[in-house]
């Protein structure tokens, strides 16, 4: 696998985001997609679906960025694949599992980025939300004093009274919470896409102080 520096930065990423992305993430070679085209035509692919792979290529393919905290990492570096289509319309995957996990990582009909297992569960509005919450993720381990990790039942538990949900990271299934000392991630996708209520995850950053909580990003939630 030969890896490369990231030159080009996607757009409509945060100033925190793209310093994760740029620090932290690299470039792998990928199969480019416009090389497969008359093979997805033959199998009855649409060409607008063959376009839209193509232009999620060229945005993000071959983005290899850090484990994310949950999912087992998430996909091992971003790529479209494996275009499926059903009475939604048709599905491509976002890139490929680091691990053996009993799901895939999918682009929906709509653009939302989510895990694809028993059931759909999209994890974030887009692709940009899955890396904002990735790269918020980073920034949140490495400014709080304190780390507490909660499952199952016990999530209930979290009173958001007085939290405000953070829109960059564009949470659906999964949300992020900012309060006023403390950074609150909300993992329920495991949960609905496995039918197993016991998979919801939390996890609170606490302790932290305005960089902590914002990462020079201005917004109030």
């Amino acid at each position: 696998m030969n890896l490369h520096l990231i030159n080009d930065l996607p757009d409509g990423l945060t100033q925190r985001a793209r310093t994760f992305v740029s620090t932290h993430g690299v470039k792998v070679d990928v199969r480019p997609v416009e090389g497969h085209r008359e093979w997805w035509l033959e199998r009855h692919v649409p060409p607008a679906v063959i376009d839209r792979m193509a232009a999620y290529q060229d945005r993000w393919g071959g983005l290899l960025l850090p484990p994310a905290p949950k999912y087992d990492g998430g996909p091992k570096y971003l790529d479209p694949d494996s275009p499926e289509e059903d009475s939604a319309g048709w599905w491509v995957e976002a890139g490929m599992q680091r691990t053996a996990v009993p799901y895939s990582f999918m682009i929906s009909p709509s653009g939302e980025f989510g895990i694809q297992g028993e059931e759909w569960a999209p994890l974030h509005a887009t692709i940009e939300g899955w890396v904002e919450s990735v790269a918020l993720a980073h920034h949140a381990s490495g400014w709080a004093k304190q780390v507490t990790k909660l499952v199952g039942d016990d999530v209930a538990s979290i009173d958001l009274t007085g939290y405000a949900q953070i829109r960059e990271v564009m949470g659906l299934t999964d949300t992020w919470w900012r309060g006023q000392d403390a950074l609150i991630a909300l993992y329920s996708g495991e949960a609905a896409a496995l039918n197993f209520p016991r998979g919801r995850t939390a996890v609170i950053y606490s302790g932290l102080d305005e960089w902590g909580l914002r990462g020079g990003v201005d917004d109030d939630g």
